[in-house]
């Protein structure tokens, strides 16, 4: 995982997103999801580009399922992308980095 990604945890979950002043993309996931491990090295890079621009964090739904049953997760991986503490865009399986970057750009 890549150094300016953040791993959150129930206890840090809502403070995180909700006092964040720049957009919060959160990646839902888990060790045995072949999807998620796909995924990881596309989320290490958006975090790399956006630096602090975008908060770019992972939630790994088997040790922290407060923050999943909350945003009602019931598929891995889901991604969101919150802004000012609300849901901007939510994907679930597969994207695109494409994508992902496109909904940041509109919501920066």
């Amino acid at each position: 995982m890549s150094e300016n990604v953040i791993e959150l945890t129930d206890v840090t979950f809502d403070e995180t997103v909700n006092n964040s002043e720049v957009p919060v993309l959160v990646d839902f996931w888990a060790t045995w999801c072949g999807p998620c491990k796909m995924l990881a090295p596309v989320i290490d890079e958006i975090a790399g580009e956006y630096g602090d621009k975008v908060k770019v964090c992972k939630v790994n739904t088997d040790d922290h399922r407060e923050a999943a049953v909350e945003y009602a997760i019931n598929a891995i991986p889901t991604i969101i992308l919150f802004k000012d503490g609300q849901i901007a865009q939510k994907w679930v399986g597969m994207t695109t980095k494409q994508d992902i970057t496109d909904a940041i750009d509109g919501a920066l």
